[in-house]
């Protein structure tokens, strides 16, 4: 169990905690600063690219020294863990509506505007962080098919979801100040900041899942198609056994090769019933 879950869910896991959605979080005005600020046309320029090969490329003894102090920092402010579909789909069991609205890492690494992030929220029409975000930069929420902001209903956006998983797709969701939860993201290595930041630079600004998944070695067929959607490097194959393996220290229990599985080989475990990655997060 992370350590959010303690901090911050009663020793249950941390983001089925309704309270931490609620717009009475937004009362704080650090809180409600930082969204101004992240959302931000300001947000919308390359630095933090260099910033982060900055940090890759530091001597061993430096990073050492800085590390710690900028991951405690980033849990303050902005922090993910990645999800599973099946604890996605508890969230919205229990909050009032989910609005699309374009992605901040995208537009920085690509220059066009990708919606792949959901707004979440207790209250209906996206609630006061929302509001916050429309008001903030309308030029922010105009993309060349829709403007503003678009309210999706639950169902519309699990189908969403599903797709994402088959496209490789990886679920996190992500605090503005801890505890307040205000969105999930769907994410992958290769245009997403946060997660080339935690697997590429080795800057972990998001947890492992829950879980962690395990093949079936009786089942799999060897297809490989798993190996070919983990953004974590996680799978590999065994020209011996003509079958894949999953190494459960590289795992991050976001279950994308489980969705992408035709013969239901793999299954997600409670990450705490394996001891040898109960503790790694």
């Amino acid at each position: 169990m992370c350590e959010f879950c303690h901090k911050h869910g009663e020793g249950k896991k941390w983001y089925l905690k309704a309270e931490n959605y609620s717009d009475d979080l937004l009362s704080d005005l650090n809180r409600r600063k930082f969204i101004a600020d992240f959302f931000s046309r300001a947000q919308y320029r390359p630095e933090g690219r260099t910033e982060l090969e900055r940090l890759r490329t530091m001597p061993g003894f430096v990073k050492r020294v800085i590390m710690p102090h900028l991951i405690r920092k980033q849990k303050k402010h902005h922090y993910g863990q990645v999800l599973p579909i099946e604890d996605v789909e508890r969230i919205f069991g229990f909050v009032s509506s989910v609005v699309r609205l374009p992605c901040v890492c995208r537009y920085i690494n690509l220059g066009t505007e990708q919606r792949f992030c959901y707004g979440i929220s207790l209250v209906p029409q996206g609630g006061e962080m929302l509001r916050m975000i429309e008001e903030i930069d309308r030029d922010y929420l105009t993309g060349p098919d829709t403007s503003g902001l678009e309210e999706l209903t639950k169902e519309e956006a699990l189908e969403n979801f599903r797709q994402y998983e088959k496209e490789g797709l990886c679920h996190s969701v992500w605090t503005f100040v801890a505890p307040f939860i205000g969105g999930i993201c769907n994410c992958d290595r290769s245009d997403c900041g946060a997660m080339r930041a935690t697997v590429t630079n080795g800057f972990p600004v998001m947890f492992r899942a829950e879980y962690v998944a395990e093949v079936d070695p009786d089942l799999c067929n060897g297809c490989r198609q798993c190996m070919r959607v983990c953004q974590f490097g996680a799978i590999g194959y065994s020209a011996a056994n003509k079958r894949i393996f999953i190494d459960p220290l590289r795992c991050y229990g976001c279950g994308i090769c489980r969705a992408s599985c035709t013969k239901d080989a793999i299954q997600l475990h409670d990450r705490a019933s394996v001891p040898a990655v109960a503790g790694v997060w």
